[in-house]
């Protein structure tokens, strides 16, 4: 058993685990290298490179987990909704679902094998590549539904928004072909070797605990529900700690927590039955080291060695940082937390 895998089932660790969302990225001056001669989407659809990367990242920074190299947008392909990456402008969904027709025509069901199998064929490989735990990944309902009515990102979300309240039936019936398909693709990724699995909600801070109950939790909760316990489950959103209830009753072994509600906190409203993942500020790895540091520390001292606690980032890693700041700030997570 790893420390990761021992801190997911909330046992005692030596010292707390630690990796970082995003850590295969442009901060990365071999990830640059790559994709200087692949499109992203090449990168995701050859195994042999999505293998790489993930386990460039864990040998460069030394965390305690990887996490496979995908898009959470790749589902959207055997969904039928098309899509792709503009440079400098990010993803593009080329016809954006915001009618009965668009939503009715999606697949009501998804051959992960079939239509991603070149995830699962990364993940094999980078089992048999890497020392430490490898993570599965997907993208929450509410997040890629948003993705897919929004037409791409967003500052405003107005359009998913409108959608939600203008016809509730439909919005379900959306957020229930993307629940199933998540479903057999995550499960599709535990088949073939990740042993915990990430639900990202990285959009889902826009909405009010209100409207998360009504709108979002039946479909997250779903999911978890289906996976059952075949491996532990990391529910991991941000925006909005008046969230973090809500989504515990959704369900997941750990709720990994943004920067906005300190890991005390967390903690004292969500129970010691759950573990918490995170939860520092990404740009604290822009500037000095002291400041990185202290930061880190007063972070582990609000988790206070509780077991269950995973120390990373409250969001991805940006592209300004660098391999040598990550390094050193898993050094001292390991360090400062030894006990």
């Amino acid at each position: 058993m790893s420390v990761f895998l021992d801190a997911l089932a909330r046992k005692p660790t030596p010292y707390t685990p630690i990796w970082l969302m995003r850590q295969a990225g442009r901060y990365q001056e071999s990830y640059r290298a790559i994709r200087s001669k692949v499109s992203f989407l090449e990168l995701c659809k050859t195994p042999e490179l999505a293998c790489q990367v993930t386990v460039d990242a864990v040998d460069q920074i030394g965390a305690d987990a990887a996490i496979i190299f995908a898009d959470i947008l790749l589902l959207l392909e055997p969904l039928d909704v098309g899509f792709s990456f503009e440079k400098d402008h990010g993803p593009k969904i080329h016809e954006p679902v915001r009618t009965r027709a668009k939503v009715e025509a999606m697949s009501e069901s998804i051959d992960p094998i079939a239509s991603l199998g070149y995830v699962m064929d990364a993940i094999r490989l980078a089992r048999r590549a890497l020392k430490v735990p490898l993570i599965g990944f997907a993208a929450a309902p509410f997040t890629l539904a948003s993705y897919a009515v929004e037409g791409g990102g967003s500052k405003t979300w107005n359009h998913t928004k409108a959608f939600m309240v203008g016809d509730e039936g439909l919005w379900h019936e959306l957020m229930r072909k993307i629940a199933r398909a998540t479903t057999a693709y995550l499960d599709a990724q535990i088949d073939a070797g990740a042993q915990a699995v990430q639900l990202f909600d990285s959009w889902v801070g826009i909405l009010s605990p209100s409207a998360y109950r009504r709108f979002v939790l039946p479909h997250s909760k779903a999911i978890i529900d289906s996976l059952g316990a075949r491996v532990p489950v990391i529910h991991f959103g941000t925006g909005n700690p008046e969230l973090y209830p809500l989504m515990k009753e959704a369900g997941g072994d750990v709720i990994g927590i943004d920067w906005r509600l300190g890991i005390d906190t967390a903690w004292d409203r969500l129970g010691d039955d759950v573990g918490i993942q995170g939860n520092l500020d990404p740009s604290f790895l822009l500037g000095p080291r002291e400041s990185l540091f202290a930061e880190a520390s007063r972070i582990l001292a609000e988790a206070a060695g509780r077991p269950g606690h995973i120390f990373n980032l409250g969001h991805g890693i940006m592209p300004e940082a660098s391999v040598e700041g990550a390094r050193a700030l898993i050094d001292h997570v390991h360090e400062a937390s030894a006990r």
